[in-house]
């Protein structure tokens, strides 16, 4: 089956949303639920705004955790449904509206709660924790409300600040951003088809032909400049720029700390992350590179080590290359799971079978790979966008990870189970591993052991020195834009920095690269959601892929 094949096949399975509860995003049901939730925040608030010491903090809790989940249910459902049609408008717009209304809710009679909560005098928590054991089940949420009271503003400017968010700011241009990526085409073939971006990608990492390869990377970078680089460049300027605000307003020390706090991550153990990735990592990296060149050259003839050969598969006597179907994908990822615990093979398989995973890389689609925990109960959902390769293997791997810790962690309650994101990223790392393991203990011979150990390699380089190198460019972009708001170019030139700091000055120009030339890669930041959606999100996926690695 050839991608383009793949991207537009209907017989992949499709997630199935009917665990809502609504018929459609355009369901009369949403508003009601909605203008219900509306009225129990009002209730809510005027029952204990202003009186949290005198009434239970835990029947408190309690009551703002299950409004939460209504309101989760809701905003859960829009995102989803939304995610698979990007270029549907009018569910856009409905999407709008319904997140407008549900700001305004919490703004007006929720926000209220987590500063209260952080401000309580201590001798009134112990007192509460002294009169009611019970809310020693909700300390983890208490405790992260209380870390933030040094960064929260005042109510009436929290408030300002949640109702003001759908309409202007970051989220409106980050929007608009990810639909203008998502409806990006691009021509590989002399008949003209068009493919979307991750059926582009795809093809690039999985080809043997160094030469496609090439003109993967080149129709990639060609696309993305011009109006989408600029596009990009507005999205990441606000979005740094209201970092940079808020940052200085909210007094956090240094530009992750804020990250790090919700991480609760000490900016020591950070800083110390990156110092070693910097010292330790690029000199492997290097010697895995130039490794890796050397056995495409003798395999696959290469002339040089381009970028676009970052992630090629090597080809060793019988080591297949073709499309793997969905159901191999998914015996695949339950061998795996099964080896390590059944249990979690099971789990696996019931989101399976259950409808919760939304398969094929179709158009109009979100771009890579997500996992929702939405509720307790509801949760959880993946979103891939699978074309056949051994990536799309890992993916389904990765994303199932975090799907299984949140059907682990939901006794925890609605308010506690999400896990920050460097705890997040070391479930699906590590469901990647343990599905890893099995297929190379599964290997029938020493090529396939090798392919399969290089491969794993390249996702390790990936997790850990390339994320490392996106955060060293989001530390430019932020601390250049207090300066003002930023170029494409600029935008191209610190990606470029990044680059060559992280794997060398390219050796055509007499660096110490293994990688000849960097052609074709100056645009590449755009088309990363990360930098937009969650400044500082990247380094955990090296802070996880290492934990698992000492596993």
């Amino acid at each position: 089956m050839t991608a383009s094949v793949a991207a537009e096949s209907t017989d992949l399975p499709r997630w199935d949303l009917s665990r809502f509860g609504f018929s459609s995003p355009f369901s009369d049901e949403i508003d009601s639920h909605l203008e219900e939730t509306a009225k129990l925040a009002e209730a809510f608030k005027a029952k204990y705004e202003g009186k949290l010491g005198e009434l239970s903090l835990l029947s408190a809790i309690q009551d703002y955790e299950e409004i939460s989940k209504r309101k989760t249910l809701v905003s859960s459902y829009l995102h989803l449904s939304y995610d698979v049609s990007l270029d549907d408008d009018t569910l856009k717009k409905r999407k709008g509206a319904l997140s407008q209304r549900q700001s305004e809710i919490y703004g007006d009679n929720l926000e209220w709660f987590s500063l209260d909560v952080a401000e309580l005098d201590d001798a009134i928590l112990a007192s509460q924790y002294e009169n009611d054991p019970s809310l020693t089940k909700f300390k983890s949420f208490i405790d992260e409300l209380r870390r933030q009271k040094p960064h929260n503003l005042s109510k009436d400017v929290e408030r300002a600040l949640t109702v003001r968010s759908p309409y202007v700011g970051n989220r409106p241009l980050v929007s608009f951003f990810d639909k203008e990526l998502s409806l990006m085409r691009f021509k590989l073939d002399e008949d003209g088809k068009e493919v979307n971006m991750e059926v582009l990608l795809s093809r690039m990492q999985s080809s043997n032909d160094a030469a496609f390869r090439a003109k993967c990377l080149q129709v990639l970078n060609d696309g993305l400049a011009g109006s989408v680089s600029r596009t990009a460049a507005l999205s990441l300027s606000s979005v740094a720029g209201g970092w940079l605000i808020e940052n200085k307003e909210r007094k956090y020390i240094n530009l992750r700390s804020r990250r790090n706090l919700d991480n609760n991550c000490p900016d020591e153990v950070v800083d110390s992350l990156l110092v070693g990735v910097r010292s330790a990592g690029i000199p492997l990296c290097k010697r895995f590179y130039t490794l890796k060149k050397g056995i495409l050259q003798k395999t696959q003839g290469l002339d040089k080590f381009r970028w676009s050969d970052r992630n090629a598969p090597i080809d060793i006597g019988g080591v297949s290359n073709e499309k793997i179907s969905w159901e191999a994908a998914v015996a695949m990822v339950k061998k795996g799971y099964n080896q390590f615990s059944p249990k979690m093979s099971e789990m696996f398989v019931s989101m399976v079978e259950e409808k919760r995973i939304d398969v094929p890389a179709t158009n109009g689609k979100k771009g890579g790979a997500y996992c929702a925990g939405v509720i307790p109960g509801v949760g959880p959902f993946q979103l891939l966008n699978f074309d056949g390769t051994k990536q799309d293997v890992a993916t389904l791997a990765h994303e199932s990870g975090h799907g299984v810790h949140d059907i682990l962690a939901y006794e925890q309650g609605y308010l506690q189970y999400h896990p920050p994101l460097t705890l997040a990223e070391t479930a699906s790392i590590f469901g990647e591993m343990i599905v890893f393991r099995d297929l190379l203990a599964q290997s029938s011979s020493k090529e396939e052991e090798l392919t399969l150990l290089m491969s794993k390699i390249d996702d390790v380089v990936n997790s850990v020195v390339r994320q490392c190198s996106f955060d060293r460019f989001e530390e430019l972009v932020h601390t250049a834009r207090e300066k003002g708001e930023l170029s494409a170019d600029e935008l191209d030139e610190y990606w470029m920095s990044a680059l060559r700091e992280y794997y060398g000055k390219e050796g055509d120009a007499g660096g110490d690269s293994p990688f000849d030339s960097y052609e074709n890669t100056s645009h590449l930041w755009s088309y990363v959601p990360h930098f937009h959606h969650v400044p500082f999100y990247v380094y955990s996926y090296a802070f996880a892929d290492l934990v698992v690695g000492t596993l």
